[in-house]
């Protein structure tokens, strides 16, 4: 490298900029690609092991009834489907009570309002695991929807030699107006990240919307007990404190997504995240790392592209990499 002139102040900005385009390199081809060339592997139709779908809804009626019923219908021989009423106010009970006595897969498990006691969703997801009768769980949210009757059967195909957790995809349906789309954008990423991480034998996280893990490993963990004071974290923390390189496996083929109704306003947006932020802090100190390293060196990558785009060397500074 050959300068005239010198501007200290620009080769720092460059050598800066340098580190972080060789991280975000790292993380592109070295991690993201993982999940890329990732073969996706046919379900073994011979291993059809009892499973368990569990469902926490509160005031979810009109979700129940566009997408329960495509739960109801999978085309798989051994399954139940667990919906914890939880406090619900809307007529919710009504329907799933009719519903239970037509359909002998769904069990419902109904919990009410309590003058000192207030809880939670990872209390009802408790409610619901404890009440489920097979090993394999499966779960997911009032407002999602299966994109096929195939998605117990490859979730639960994956449920083999030391296999305890599945990590599923659970996109956002496509809708008019920006907010939509910053939110696909920002979950596929999302995906991205902690699939391609789960590949490298770091899994990190998973999303409630689509996650499987097995019921001895929830008891062995102590549940939700560490971090029963966050009110979010059923899934990622769940996920972060119990998957390891040997127990978790991820299921990402098309008939086994399961699609989700994005949120409509910025604020309920936010709120979400601010939500997710607070089970961050919780996850285990060498994934923070990871993801602030990631985070930071993305952020400065592409700064950086603009402020050096914009900066003038003093004196005419010029330089040649060889």
């Amino acid at each position: 490298m050959i300068f005239s002139s010198v501007d200290y102040s620009y080769i720092l900005f460059l050598i800066a900029f340098q580190i972080c385009f060789l991280l975000q390199l790292y993380y592109t081809v070295v991690i993201h690609y993982k999940l890329a060339s990732y073969n996706i592997v046919e379900p073994d139709v011979t291993f059809n092991s009892p499973v368990s779908v569990i469902i926490c809804a509160r005031n979810e009626l009109e979700n129940l009834k566009k997408n329960l019923s495509l739960i109801l219908n999978q085309d798989y021989p051994d399954f139940e489907v667990v919906v914890v009423n939880d406090c619900s106010n809307d007529g919710s009970d009504w329907y799933l009570r009719d519903l239970s006595l037509e359909n002998q897969h769904l069990k419902v498990v109904t919990l009410n309002d309590h003058p000192r006691f207030k809880h939670g969703k990872k209390f009802a997801v408790t409610m619901g695991i404890k009440a489920s009768q097979n090993e394999n769980m499966i779960f997911s949210d009032a407002d999602c929807r299966p994109s096929s009757t195939q998605w117990l059967s490859r979730m639960q195909s994956n449920f083999h030699s030391n296999t305890e957790i599945v990590l599923g995809y659970s996109p956002y349906e496509k809708k008019a107006g920006l907010l939509n789309k910053i939110i696909r954008f920002e979950t596929f990423l999302t995906a991205l990240n902690y699939l391609s991480y789960a590949i490298t034998g770091e899994p990190y996280m998973g999303v409630g919307r689509n996650l499987a893990y097995q019921k001895s490993l929830f008891f062995r963990g102590k549940g939700f007990a560490s971090h029963m004071h966050i009110l979010s974290g059923d899934d990622d923390l769940f996920v972060n404190q119990n998957a390891s390189s040997k127990n978790t496996r991820i299921e990402i083929h098309p008939d086994a997504q399961v699609w989700s109704e994005p949120k409509y306003t910025y604020n309920s947006y936010f709120m979400q995240k601010i939500r997710h932020q607070g089970a961050g802090k919780a996850y285990k100190v060498k994934h923070q790392q990871m993801l602030v390293s990631q985070a930071v060196s993305g952020l400065l990558f592409y700064g950086l592209i603009l402020f050096l785009s914009h900066y003038k060397p003093s004196g005419g500074c010029w330089f040649l990499f060889i």
